[in-house]
């Protein structure tokens, strides 16, 4: 791994720690983990690899990222308070996220480093995927998707917070 994919996945790990500690949610909550995955994806994403089995492997943990994404979304607390809506990720949304970073990053290490190298070629050609740009492309739509879904999910559920607020009978109280 080079030390932009190092830092890339580091920053990606540390934007979910930042949200343990509730803190208010704001622009910078959706730009942030965007603005990464847009980089990386423009790094690595020249093409979408359709031969063979290519696409399955690409499918697959495209949909293991939707599903880690909208897990964590939904294991993240967003509450109102003084019209400010506040988040915080839970330990499970922080566990899913660390698991789904983490096997990319222990993945790449274990290819590049690790003696995985010929285990993943034998896996490819027993299942038809034709090379190394498949599983790049594969894990980066997994970050993406993960990071998209998550983002999308928390959006998705302050918008019901925040309807929800409107929508309580307003107390009057006594002079």
């Amino acid at each position: 791994m080079t030390a932009t994919e190092w830092i890339t996945d580091i920053v990606l790990v540390l934007v979910v720690f930042r949200q343990v500690r509730e803190s208010r949610l704001d622009r910078g909550t959706f730009v942030l983990p965007l603005a990464i995955v847009a980089f990386v994806a423009y790094m690595y994403l020249d093409s979408v690899p359709t031969a063979s089995s290519d696409l399955v492997l690409v499918g697959a943990l495209t949909a293991v990222g939707a599903v880690l994404g909208v897990a964590g979304g939904i294991h993240t607390r967003i509450r109102l308070l003084d019209g400010a809506l506040l988040i915080r990720a839970g330990a499970v949304s922080a566990v899913l996220w660390i698991v789904g970073m983490g096997a990319r990053m222990g993945f790449q290490t274990w290819v590049e480093h690790g003696g995985g190298a010929d285990d993943v070629a034998r896996f490819s050609l027993a299942h038809h995927i034709t090379g190394q740009q498949a599983w790049v492309t594969a894990f980066v739509l997994m970050a993406l998707t993960e990071v998209v879904t998550r983002v999308a999910t928390i959006h998705v559920r302050s918008r019901s917070v925040r309807k929800a607020a409107r929508t309580l009978p307003v107390r009057e109280t006594a002079s």
